[in-house]
């Protein structure tokens, strides 16, 4: 099992051993302890599961008050995934990860809490999964504009399909005053 840090620190790009044979494969999609001596030690509490078809974007979503860590994969099909650090005084503000998962890569990201993410199906289908590490909080969630020209993520669609909250979102900018704060490690 590889554990990669990815130029955003805390978010890491996992990638599980698989043993196949002729009959199938196994993985482990998660180990406390092999993920916490990789640098996950988060305690999950929610799983989630969602399909959608190519070209719809999901994101950028956190929650403010109730910051969720997600570790996220993909079981059908292929996602562009993006990460964002929007915690107010943070050294890599405004900074994103983005990754290709796929069921056939097998790859994991984490993204700690106070980040936003959001993901591009690129497949015809997609199944996304993701452990978190708070509960779903519908009254805190916010959006960030997916197109942000400061962000200037490299989304590879011009025009995706979007959620009527996605498509309204304020830029990064505007949401200034509903961001977390960068707390350094050890305060």
């Amino acid at each position: 099992m590889n554990f990669a840090e990815t130029e955003l620190p805390g978010v890491i790009f996992v990638e599980p051993d698989v043993h196949g044979d002729d009959r199938g494969f196994l993985l482990e999609t998660y180990h406390a302890e092999k993920y916490a001596a990789g640098g996950i030690s988060a305690t999950f509490v929610q799983d989630n599961h969602s399909r959608s078809r190519r070209g719809t974007l999901r994101g950028l979503h956190l929650q403010p008050t109730f910051p969720q860590g997600k570790l996220v994969r993909v079981v059908e099909g292929e996602v562009y995934d993006v990460a964002v650090d929007v915690r107010r005084g943070s050294p890599h503000f405004g900074k994103h990860v983005a990754v290709s998962l796929s069921a056939g890569n097998f790859a994991q990201l984490y993204v700690p809490p106070g980040f936003a993410h959001g993901f591009l199906v690129t497949s015809e289908v997609a199944q996304f999964e993701y452990k978190c590490t708070d509960l779903y909080h519908p009254e805190d969630e916010l959006s960030i504009a997916w197109n942000d020209p400061e962000l200037a993520i490299p989304w590879p669609i011009a025009a995706p399909s979007l959620a009527a909250k996605d498509a309204q979102a304020p830029t990064l900018a505007a949401a200034m005053d509903q961001l977390p704060v960068y707390r350094p490690a050890g305060d």
